[in-house]
């Protein structure tokens, strides 16, 4: 198994972040059918082929994630969408 794991810079405020982070799992939703939620600052999400989380502290997130083995041929511009939605929102 393929796996992401980012690490992301941030100097918004928690609820702002917080909401940054909604709307990176709403797009990865829509894009790759997956259900995700909040466990605490913690976003899980998983769907066909792909499970990770998004781990939000005070000045920096973590995003991981787990891809299977159709997702995993797609990992490097899996990973390169991710980074720039990252950049883009934060």
């Amino acid at each position: 198994m393929a796996g992401i794991d980012i690490r992301h810079a941030h100097s918004l405020p928690k609820a702002k972040a917080r909401k940054a982070v909604e709307e990176i799992a709403r797009k990865l939703s829509e894009r790759f059918g997956m259900d995700y939620g909040w466990d605490g600052d913690v976003l899980n999400f998983n769907g066909s082929g792909v499970d990770g989380k998004i781990d939000l502290a005070p000045s920096q997130l973590r995003f991981t994630a787990n891809l299977g083995f159709l997702m995993s041929a797609f990992k490097g511009p899996i990973e390169a969408e991710i980074k720039r939605v990252l950049d883009e929102k934060f």
